[in-house]
């Protein structure tokens, strides 16, 4: 069809001619009421961003030298965050001499991860960087809320 014809049909019922493939041959267009078309585009982006699940890091705080029963409170919250779906940083600190001892906080975040190995997966192991060392947990299999 000729470009002033289907000019001529979209003028006489009120729509926009929107060309939609312009590389093919000939060019495609279709007969359309194009701010309704736009309307409708911008409420499915509003409704897929409205869908989407923010995931955030949590950081828990650990040092080589933490008590027993601490450690099993920073395990319940982490449990708590990786059910809710978030990733959990876990990072040992050390004061003075304590970074001597490196292999007392290697075997504390092993078992840590060992620990939260049902309910997490270990998404970067244990690395140093300056006084800190840490570690990334990401959700895995699902746990339920009876388990916390």
């Amino acid at each position: 069809m000729q470009t002033r014809d289907a000019l001529t049909i979209a003028m006489e019922k009120e729509l926009d001619l929107v060309e939609v493939a312009p590389n093919a041959n000939p060019p495609v267009c279709r007969l359309m009421d194009y701010g309704k078309f736009l309307y409708e585009k911008q409420k499915r982006e509003r409704e897929a961003r409205k869908a989407q699940k923010q995931i955030e890091v949590k950081e828990v705080r650990l040092r080589p030298k933490t008590g027993e029963h601490d450690i099993q409170v920073v395990l319940t919250k982490s449990r708590k965050f990786l059910a809710e779906g978030n990733k959990v940083k876990v990072t040992i600190r050390f004061r003075g001499r304590e970074i001597v001892h490196r292999e007392v906080a290697f075997n504390l975040m092993k078992r840590v991860a060992a620990d939260l190995a049902p309910v997490s997966i270990v998404e970067s192991h244990p690395a140093f960087e300056g006084r800190s060392m840490f570690m990334l947990l990401a959700p895995g299999s699902s746990i339920s809320k009876d388990e916390e």
